[in-house]
């Protein structure tokens, strides 16, 4: 079977969407009978956790120690890449660092295919965004994660690529539970705390929820990178007692959070830099436990969200949609909630990895 080296700017036991993505590529490839190395950073000083996770894995992984100045992080990275695909009949890159490795690579002979999920086609730098192009342009073959993404890669570079949605993966102990109406609106998010992720943007529609819903809660788990700038904005607007940063949670924790939630909420944003939404795994997980959605248009959590079905698709500056949403789906919430179980169904990793399979196989 093949030999596979992924490279990727994220992996866990640290958050991050692509690390999840990446790791569950890496476990389901492995589990096909795949040889997989995974080349990624230590992300935290000590590197325990990451060593502790790591010797639980089927596969190999390889980790960059980050360095200051960061240039020298940046050379590891791409000696650590060529080392390892010397022995490697295929090398999936993903992440904006990542691509840029895969063009180096891509000067040999090396089979490179990438995964693209959308802020890296999006950079304002000039020169970076060049990189990225170029890099793009030499690959063997490109998957997008969303039709979104897929259409911007278009737009930037001419290229057509396969659409592969992300999927969702769950501990072995999950077990679903019937969910009912709720009593009170308890709305959640689980993402970095950031502008793209679009937390104010629930926040700055509390009050006019308030008017319809009594009890209104949200609560935001993940880091809390931009959580003052958020704990201000719900002060201007009077709702500071509503809302609950959860900092990062255990998957466990995750998975109890959705359960207990009546709403599962992305309102997220394209940012200034270019950062925006490739799809929005998290929507797919609370479908998972029965939880309908609420998220925004305009990005690849288009893709996530069947309007109407699973959960709605909103602008997310428009508080009054935001609020139509909500009123619609706690009319119809059995009918939602077993619709989003269903949706979900369709984006489970068994499913998918045999389209990457497909896809790396014809390189």
């Amino acid at each position: 079977m093949l030999k596979v080296l992924l490279i990727t700017t994220e992996f866990p036991p640290q958050p991050g969407g692509i690390g999840m993505h990446s790791f569950a590529i890496a476990t389901h490839l492995q589990a096909k009978g795949f040889e997989v190395t995974v080349s990624c950073d230590q992300r935290s000083k000590t590197g325990r956790e990451e060593k502790e996770f790591d010797k639980k894995q089927a596969f190999l992984v390889v980790r960059n120690k980050r360095k200051k100045p960061i240039f020298r992080t940046y050379f590891n990275r791409i000696i650590a890449a060529k080392k390892h695909s010397k022995n490697t009949d295929v090398v999936i890159v993903s992440g904006k660092f990542s691509i840029w490795v895969g063009g180096l690579l891509k000067m040999g002979n090396t089979k490179v295919v990438s995964i693209v999920h959308g802020s890296e086609l999006l950079l304002k730098n000039k020169y970076l965004k060049k990189i990225t192009t170029n890099s793009l342009l030499k690959m063997d073959a490109c998957i997008s994660v969303s039709n979104y993404t897929a259409s911007l890669l278009k737009d930037v570079t001419e290229i057509s690529s396969k659409v592969i949605p992300n999927g969702f993966l769950f501990s072995k102990n999950f077990k679903n539970i019937e969910k009912i109406k709720p009593e009170t609106l308890q709305l959640v998010t689980v993402g970095n705390v950031t502008q793209r992720k679009g937390q104010h943007n629930v926040i700055n529609a509390l009050p006019l929820l308030n008017k319809s819903f009594k009890h209104v809660t949200y609560k935001m788990a993940g880091l809390p990178s931009e959580k003052g700038r958020l704990i201000k904005v719900a002060k201007d607007k009077g709702v500071f007692d509503q809302i609950n940063f959860l900092g990062r949670v255990s998957e466990e924790k995750k998975i109890e959070l959705l359960q207990k939630s009546s709403i599962f909420v992305m309102l997220s944003e394209k940012t200034a830099m270019g950062s925006v939404e490739g799809f929005g795994i998290a929507l797919i997980e609370a479908n998972a436990v029965g939880i309908p959605t609420i998220g925004a248009k305009f990005c690849g959590i288009e893709d996530a969200i069947k309007d109407g079905y699973s959960g709605r698709l909103i602008d997310p500056h428009h508080p009054e949609e935001f609020l139509s949403a909500v009123e619609d789906i706690f009319e119809n919430y059995n009918t939602y909630t077993t619709n989003a179980v269903i949706w979900a169904s369709r984006f489970t990793w068994n499913q998918l990895i045999e389209d990457y399979i497909s896809v790396l196989k014809k390189v």
